[in-house]
């Protein structure tokens, strides 16, 4: 067990230095992207900060989970893509939950991380902006 869980760590962080490193910036890039996109629509219709409200908010939860979904699933799907292709070519195998972990890391993680903060600092601009200072 304790080799496997050894050689699997060592797998991942070969990643960024083989083929298709260019997708550990570019796909965190995009869902940043849309998650600011998110995050600033967010802000207008003055829904609350989307991590957040996943867990405190169960009556809309499967509505916001869709909606992120919508922004960040073909990132994901991308990613999961890029990362079977990699492990096809220097591998020569396909390990399943470290498709879903690398293409989670770089999708996901950075899209829910982000766009709740990008939420918050819209809605303090448009207050300040408000204000008149």
């Amino acid at each position: 067990m304790a080799d496997w869980l050894v050689r699997t760590w060592h797998e991942i962080v070969a990643r960024p230095d083989g083929p298709l490193a260019m997708r550990f910036y570019l796909q965190p890039a995009m869902a940043l992207f849309f998650a600011i996109h998110d995050g600033l629509d967010d802000a207008r219709k003055g829904q609350p900060a989307y991590f957040w409200a996943l867990f405190t908010d169960p009556l809309h939860r499967r509505e916001m989970m869709q909606d992120g979904w919508k922004s960040v699933g073909t990132i994901f799907i991308l990613a999961v893509i890029l990362d079977i292709v990699y492990q096809l070519m220097v591998l020569h195998a396909i390990r399943p939950l470290q498709t879903v972990f690398i293409a989670t890391l770089l999708a996901i993680l950075p899209y829910t991380a982000f766009r709740g903060p990008i939420n918050r600092v819209a809605k303090m601009v448009r207050r300040y902006l408000a204000v008149g200072v």
